[in-house]
């Protein structure tokens, strides 16, 4: 708050009572710094007459003529105490007495007229200032009566009570800050001697305090009169020796009285105004240093004391006569020239001024010129550095579409080579091929009854699937549909995989009719793991015993798969729908079209491998493989996870794992078992369900690996099954004949 009001003008009403000390206590703690310059406001109540305004301590003839009930030893004891506090606190004051016949009036036509930015009041005060109006609320007064530009604080033990900002700035011209500006600069003239100088002449100075005088430094005055001895010795070119103190804040004139002490006491006064100036005399625009009339100064009105006490009586009247008109006109010459150069000093000062404030303006101006280009240029910069890294990201993007566009290239390439060396290999198959016997379309249609409905057993991606005989066995033969979109492909895998490997859990292929895509299968006479899982064709449920031996079989198929040599083999279709069970319920994997052979390498090092376009049924399918393409022997083991949670809850695989998982959780197990089979062992199906939740993670490096973790528990479990299984489960369990011959399906 000090800093903001350095260069203000900041006043303190003062009186007697305590509020006034404590205001001003806050004040120069608050408000003002080191070295400002405070008014110190004193309102003298009389009881009639115009408002007066003194900048220093009226003396005591004026007192008494003027309101006849002031004590001027009393004002300046009222004063003396504020002016010690400022001296220890380094701030300078200037005493002021207005005189009103009210308080808060007489405050506000003095901040009004001289312009005074901060008012600091004192509240709660029993006496002294507010004596006589203590019934009435003069701080509210003086808040409701002050302009606008003026800021009023109250202060009330030690804080602010009251308080309302200024709403504007104040006017330009003030008669105090001018009154400022000239004692600043006066300071470059010559000091004013001591008071001794007027004892060395025999002259007695006027007897004012140096407290009323408007600043802490005395204006200096040099006389341009010349150095004289007049008749009893007073030299009157001493004059520039006389302490000068010229009040600004009435008319803008100097004094004589002040100006020339000992003429003013020596001349009758009591034809003169008591008070050379008034408030009523300022106008409003400053101050105007004019011409101080010294006419009503007559012959009769002067006496001399000479330097040794005689009379100056002996002189002729007229050479005295004629050496006061001489030093009026001196005297008028000289005040006009102070006052042409107090005039031509302020117009400078002005000047100055707005030259340092078009100055500052034009170093602002500049300076937000220079924050604008600076702005503007890194604005640039920011747009050049996005113009470059848009340019870098559309090379980098062109570089990526140009390697993109030579690995479709490639792939083309490499698919219709590989399409090639199939077809190839496919009609070296059809001609010459001796790893499986080949019947002709005829030998099928006549054993098929030319692919009648009541041989029809399933239909499955491939084709439909017919039961009949061939060489008084009985088979199954699948037939390619003609619109399947990848049938002759699969044809061949099939028939590569199924003729070159032999596992008792692998389904047999018997013999195939290249030219038309037929397969010809071994007959499962139980049908899919789906069909008895649903318990198609009003099928018993299979017994725990035979779940868990077919799990075990299943992984152990899946395994002989995995490491098949040279190549590894990923089924990529593995479902209970294409598990076969013959008449004694053992399980054999079929529908191997979608295998695709891994390079040993890839196997080996990473167990994955790219491929262009994923393949399977939905749910078995594993996330990892269908996102990325990305092939290994581990997207079989997520197939395989989901296939032993339905083996042991003969529920849908959408969202099986889930159920699993929230019932183990909730600890209710045992209730999305399937309710079908009545005696399973708990805690061991609770094992394999959690194994199986392992093999269907959502992320391939989190699943077990099939040969060394999953196959030893599920031979625990088929040891396990075959322990408490009843010998004639393995025969009796089966379907009747008359269904098993319908419930054949091929995938």
């Amino acid at each position: 708050m000090a800093a903001a009001t350095k260069n203000k003008l900041v006043a303190v009403a003062i009186g007697k009572d305590k509020g006034s000390q404590v205001a001003m206590k806050w004040a120069v703690d608050s408000v003002l710094n080191r070295g400002q310059t405070v008014f110190l406001l004193h309102v003298k109540l009389k009881v009639q007459g115009p408002p007066s305004v003194s900048l220093f301590p009226p003396r005591s003839n004026r007192i008494s003529e003027e309101t006849g009930d002031a004590d001027p030893q009393s004002i300046k004891e009222l004063f003396l105490p504020f002016r010690c506090f400022c001296t220890r606190k380094d701030i300078h004051c200037q005493d002021i007495v207005i005189e009103d016949t009210d308080i808060a009036k007489g405050l506000v036509n003095y901040v009004a007229e001289s312009a005074i930015e901060v008012l600091v009041l004192g509240a709660g005060s029993k006496g002294g200032l507010f004596r006589r109006f203590k019934l009435k609320d003069i701080p509210g007064s003086v808040l409701k009566g002050l302009p606008d530009f003026c800021t009023v604080y109250v202060i009330s033990k030690g804080k602010i009570s009251i308080t309302r900002s200024s709403s504007r700035s104040a006017p330009p011209y003030s008669p105090l800050r001018n009154q400022l500006l000239y004692q600043a600069s006066s300071k470059t003239d010559a000091e004013i001697s001591s008071p001794n100088a007027f004892a060395s002449k025999g002259v007695q100075r006027p007897p004012f305090d140096q407290s009323s005088q408007i600043s802490q430094t005395d204006s200096s005055f040099k006389s341009p009169l010349p150095q004289r001895n007049d008749l009893n010795g007073i030299s009157y070119g001493d004059l520039s020796q006389f302490n000068i103190d010229i009040s600004f804040v009435s008319s803008g004139r100097p004094s004589a009285e002040y100006m020339f002490p000992a003429f003013s006491d020596s001349f009758d006064m009591s034809s003169t105004p008591t008070r050379l100036s008034n408030i009523s005399d300022a106008d409003s625009q400053g101050y105007d240093f004019g011409r101080t009339s010294v006419d009503t100064v007559t012959a009769t009105d002067i006496s001399y004391a000479s330097s040794d006490g005689s009379s100056s009586a002996s002189q002729p009247v007229e050479d005295v006569e004629a050496e006061m008109r001489r030093l009026k006109i001196e005297l008028k010459q000289t005040m006009d020239m102070y006052s042409t150069a107090c005039k031509e000093a302020l117009s400078a000062k002005q000047k100055a001024m707005e030259l340092q404030r078009w100055k500052l303006e034009e170093e602002r101006k500049l300076e937000e010129a220079r924050i604008a280009e600076e702005s503007v240029m890194a604005a640039v910069e920011k747009e050049k550095a996005k113009y470059r890294a848009a340019i870098e990201h559309a090379e980098a993007a062109q570089r990526l579409a140009e390697i993109e566009a030579q690995k479709r290239r490639s792939a083309e390439l490499k698919a219709l080579k590989e399409a090639e060396e199939k077809n190839q290999v496919l009609d070296t198959l059809g001609k010459s091929d001796v790893r499986y016997r080949k019947y002709s379309i005829e030998e099928i249609e006549a054993a098929t009854e030319f692919f009648s409905q009541k041989r029809k057993v399933g239909e499955g991606g491939y084709g439909p699937v017919f039961k009949c005989y061939l060489d008084h066995t009985p088979v199954a033969v699948k037939v390619l549909r003609p619109d399947a979109a990848q049938g002759k492909s699969q044809f061949q895998q099939e028939v590569e995989i199924l003729s070159c490997i032999r596992h008792p859990n692998m389904v047999l292929l018997l013999g195939a009719c290249p030219e038309y895509g037929c397969l010809v299968y071994e007959y499962m006479s139980n049908g899919s793991l789906e069909d008895r899982l649903s318990l198609k064709g009003n099928s018993k449920p299979l017994s725990w015993q035979h779940r868990f031996r077919i799990a075990a079989e299943i992984g152990a198929a899946l395994l002989f798969l995995h490491q098949t040599k040279p190549e590894p083999l990923v089924h990529r279709d593995l479902k209970p729908a294409n598990i076969l069970l013959d008449r004694n319920f053992v399980s054999k994997i079929s529908d191997v079209g979608l295998a695709r052979i891994v390079p040993p390498s890839v196997a080996d090092a990473v167990t994955q491998y790219h491929m262009t376009s994923t393949a399977g049924t939905f749910c078995y399918i594993d996330p990892e493989y269908q996102q990325t393409g990305m092939l290994g022997v581990k997207s079989d083991v997520y197939s395989l996870g989901i296939m032993f949670l339905q083996i042991i809850t003969a529920k849908p695989p959408m969202g099986l794992t889930h159920h699993v998982e929230r019932a183990i959780e909730e600890g209710k197990f045992h209730e999305i078992l399937d309710q079908a089979v009545p005696d399973w062992p708990v805690e061991e199906a609770l094992g394999f369900a959690k194994m199986s939740l392992k093999c269907a993670e959502l992320r391939r490096k989190d699943r077990p690996d099939l040969g060394s973790v999953v196959m030893p528990e599920l031979e625990r479990l088929r040891e396990l099954a075959e322990d408490q299984m009843p010998e004639s489960v393995f025969y009796s369990d089966g379907p009747s004949p008359s269904n098993s011959q319908d419930s054949v399906s091929q995938g």
